[in-house]
């Protein structure tokens, strides 16, 4: 699609904003100042107060509210700066209003059991954000919203599907249709879900797991849900697939990679090449160790912060140090996958309505697509579905748990499948649940670290394969991790240890974060597909798998 059209989509789907969505006044796209990230509006101010270590969090001042107009204090900070005696730390005191520089926690609740404790958390991880301060960074949405928790104060894109997992149908139908239409808000007013509902977030979204969102807002009839939600899923689909009429061999455009044949598949990308607002500091200096053009290196990094796997061996050659990162280079399984997944929704979606162009289309393109993944994705020798490295045209042969993705959104072959689950078991499978990769490396998406989204993406993806006894044994020894370190601690995190059992995972740019969301969606979920009565005493219902007619 060119650029023009993609403009046009654009245009027809805001066309078709529904009036709940009007609810908070014209999109914010009309008002390029409330788009504007924090970095671009205070330029020189904001790069001298992360780049001053003011903040041990990049992202609290990143979270800031001015407390007058960007031309305002920019105007005292240029009068101010050069004056003797001048103090950052009270200039920016005098012009912000900071949130806590403290991460939100849960309550501690020992002497709840593990599910207990987590229908107690939906009300403290559901958050409103109809009207943000004037100047603030949080973008408005319609409905409350599931907040992952710690640092994390706002909605993020692919969190909030495994958030949803824990909430049960009835119950909570009305804050899951809320965050379904929250998510189809933010592609009508700006093209696309971003990465996060900050501004700062907006050149960038995430792994594209909308579709699977749609499908929990009608578990009884998920094509009726595809249906009422087509013109917000084609369009989702049209954002990563802007360019692809332009995409060349060996000139991708934007998120669109041609391959030598003629297919096209995808990677992740971003807008930006600039640092980070949220993690402005070590951009900055991880550029300086690159040795390489500081624009890609900050683009491969944000490349990876929509990947949503910030950071992993999966985008750094030879799994060497981060300043390697090539994420740009890659075309990454899970998102080819989803995208299948996301191409099928669509064709299921027209055909209910009755839109046979649009049937015949979807059909072809993901008849395409997954020809594709298995001609550069599919490893036959070894039995996986692997990364493609664009550039080098091979494989990177770097194992993660994305080999599970085929399986999740039913593209794998049955062979297939079953081939996956050997080596999974053998590789990957660890005694506190699945491994994110086999190396270890410090960063936060390698070993030994588990993270719970991927344990669900193998726990569905397996059972709809016919390997239920290994998908049972990563869930429960899953389950038994989590409760071991909430019984020691009344809290669940962020990641685990797989591998030491009751430990929380480490790495990463931050600190271990608590709340949250996605592990106690996750959790919630595997307790209700196999229930242990001295873990849980309530259950969440089973979220059906609409993919399990596919294959």
């Amino acid at each position: 699609m060119t650029s023009g059209a993609f403009r046009r989509v654009a245009a027809c789907a805001v066309a078709l904003i529904p009036t709940w969505a009007t609810a908070i006044g014209p999109p914010a796209s009309q008002d390029a100042v409330a788009n504007t990230p924090p970095s671009q509006l205070y330029g020189d101010l904001f790069a001298a107060v992360q780049g001053s270590g003011l903040f041990r969090d990049s992202k609290v001042f990143a979270d800031a509210i001015p407390r007058g107009t960007p031309s305002e204090i920019l105007a005292a900070w240029n009068s101010q700066r050069r004056m003797p005696g001048f103090s950052l730390r009270q200039f920016v005191g005098e012009h912000f209003t900071l949130e806590s520089e403290g991460v939100f926690s849960a309550p501690a609740a020992a002497h709840l059991d593990l599910c207990r404790h987590i229908a107690g958390l939906w009300p403290v991880l559901m958050r409103t954000m109809r009207v943000p301060a004037p100047g603030s960074s949080l973008l408005p949405l319609p409905f409350a919203a599931v907040v992952p928790g710690g640092r994390f104060r706002e909605a993020y894109y692919w969190d909030s599907y495994f958030s949803m997992l824990g909430m049960a149908p009835g119950a909570d139908d009305e804050r899951i249709e809320g965050i379904v239409k929250n998510f189809a808000y933010l592609i009508d007013t700006y093209g696309h879900i971003p990465n996060g509902t900050r501004t700062y977030y907006l050149s960038r979204s995430q792994p594209p797991f909308f579709y699977e969102m749609v499908a929990l807002s009608s578990r009884n009839d998920a094509v009726a849900a595809f249906a009422r939600y087509l013109p917000q899923l084609r369009q989702e689909h049209a954002f990563w697939m802007d360019g692809e009429a332009q995409a060349s061999l060996d000139a991708p455009h934007r998120r669109v990679v041609a391959l030598a044949d003629g297919a096209r598949l995808n990677r992740y990308w971003d807008d930006r090449a600039a640092p980070r607002d949220e993690s402005y500091r070590e951009d900055l200096a991880l550029a300086r160790a690159a040795h390489r053009p500081a624009g890609q290196v900050y683009r491969d990094v944000r490349a990876a912060a929509e990947s949503g796997w910030d950071f992993s061996s999966r985008w750094l050659p030879g799994a060497t140090t981060l300043a390697s990162i090539q994420t740009t280079d890659i075309v990454p399984v899970d998102l080819n996958s989803l995208l299948f997944g996301l191409e099928t929704a669509i064709r299921l979606g027209c055909a209910r309505v009755g839109d046979q162009a649009c049937v015949d289309q979807f059909a072809r393109r993901s008849a395409a697509r997954r020809a594709a993944i298995d001609r550069y994705l599919w490893q036959a020798d070894s039995g996986v579905f692997d990364d493609y490295d664009w550039r080098r045209r091979r494989p990177t042969g770097r194992l993660s748990a994305a080999t599970l993705y085929p399986l999740f959104t039913g593209l794998a072959r049955p062979e297939q499948g079953n081939r996956v689950a050997r080596v999974v078991e053998t590789r990957l499978l660890k005694p506190g649940g699945l491994a994110t990769t086999a190396v270890a490396t410090g960063q936060q998406w390698d070993l030994p670290n588990g993270w719970a989204p991927l344990q669900w993406i193998a726990v569905r993806g397996l059972r709809a394969y016919a390997e239920e006894e290994l998908a049972r044994t990563i869930a429960q020894r899953w389950i038994a991790n989590v409760d071991q370190v909430y019984r020691a601690s009344g809290k669940l995190v962020e990641k685990y240890d797989v591998i030491d059992l009751g430990r929380p995972g480490g790495g990463g740019e931050y600190p271990l974060q608590d709340g949250f969301g996605w592990t106690n969606g996750v959790t919630a979920q595997l307790t209700s597909l196999y229930p242990d009565p001295k873990r849980c005493s309530i259950t969440t219902p089973p979220a059906p798998d609409w993919t399990a007619t596919l294959h």
